[in-house]
């Protein structure tokens, strides 16, 4: 029993912390997976031509293409991409500030932006595709005792060291360490540079931001927590709904007991309009009615409901960054960025 329980709080302790820090240990098993798929790419796939004007486009490649692919697919995985998507063709963007607008493009970009500078970095850091990309502009001069009248055409067949006539193989190890060289002093001026960039970038988030450290943290709690507790609850409204819909077309739904014991709690799932879903979708700034915050549509969607004030909902959902004229709702130009 004591051994369950401290199973259990040690579970319970980590559960809290990974939720905390969910961006951070997020970005961080990104990188992780990159650097995975990286070192397989490299371990079973990168062969370079050694060909002279080969040589440079598959280097280039091997960097860039799937860095390129990275960061599309790290956009896509972005919900706030697809928020920005629906803001536009919805409401055509125009109450959306241009503040916002940077800020919300800046969140999308450093989130997608992990992965494939991961990618670039450990390239770098390894030099094959650099030494594969550059070998035959190494100048032939610049190496002591090398033959003369060795063209790129030669050069190019340094990567494959195999390849190499028998009186060059000496000049190998030259070649490789000066490439390498030069390929990881990029890539860790590639870490420094990104590293003082999100320096740059967090100090700035937190002298612009109109809240509060503390307030910061607990908005981060709360969308964490809304956004859980939405998925978990639409998942249940869907499964409601449809049996629903079965038993009217069989007379009769297949539930296991914990869904029987839902369906009876909730007796019937009411489909819900689109107005509502378009009202609750979409790019939020944080605002405030009345002093009190509102940490999101739903929050937003949520407090005039309550109130019953259509005509206000109307006008407020619709409503991205335009101040009230009445000053009741004080609009912060604060976005919700999870990612900074």
């Amino acid at each position: 029993m004591a051994a369950a329980l401290l199973v259990r709080e040690n579970f319970n302790f980590l559960s809290l912390f990974f939720k905390s820090k969910d961006v951070m240990i997020f970005n961080g098993l990104i990188a992780l997976g990159t650097v995975a798929s990286q070192t397989a790419y490299n371990v079973f796939a990168f062969e370079c031509p050694c060909s002279q004007g080969r040589n440079y486009y598959y280097g280039l490649a091997a960097i860039g293409v799937p860095a390129l692919v990275l960061f599309l697919v790290g956009v896509m995985m972005n919900k706030s991409s697809w928020d920005l998507v629906f803001e536009c063709r919805l409401r055509q963007c125009r109450k959306l500030s241009g503040a916002a607008a940077f800020a919300l493009l800046g969140n999308i970009i450093g989130r997608a932006v992990v992965a494939p500078l991961t990618w670039a970095v450990i390239s770098l850091l390894r030099g094959e595709a650099y030494m594969c990309a550059l070998s035959e502009f190494v100048e032939p001069g610049t190496l002591d005792g090398f033959p003369s009248h060795q063209g790129p055409e030669v050069m190019a067949r340094f990567p494959c060291q195999g390849s190499l006539p028998t009186e060059l193989q000496g000049f190998w190890a030259e070649i490789e360490r000066r490439l390498k060289f030069e390929s990881q002093l990029i890539g860790w001026l590639l870490v420094a540079g990104v590293a003082v960039l999100v320096f740059l970038m967090l100090c700035v988030k937190r002298c612009c931001s109109p809240l509060g450290y503390q307030q910061e943290d607990y908005w981060s709690q709360y969308r964490s927590n809304e956004k859980s507790l939405f998925q978990r609850t639409a998942s249940v409204h869907a499964r409601l709904l449809a049996a629903e819909n079965i038993k009217s077309f069989f007379g009769f739904v297949a539930l296991d007991k914990e869904e029987k014991e839902q369906l009876a709690e909730h007796e019937s799932a009411s489909p819900i309009c689109s107005t509502e879903w378009n009202r609750v979708t979409g790019v939020y700034l944080y605002r405030e009615k009345d002093g009190l915050p509102l940490y999101s549509r739903l929050n937003k969607w949520a407090t005039y409901s309550q109130e019953h004030d259509l005509e206000a909902m109307e006008k407020e959902m619709g409503v991205m960054s335009r101040p009230s004229a009445t000053g009741n709702v004080q609009p912060l130009l604060s976005l919700s960025l999870p990612g900074l």
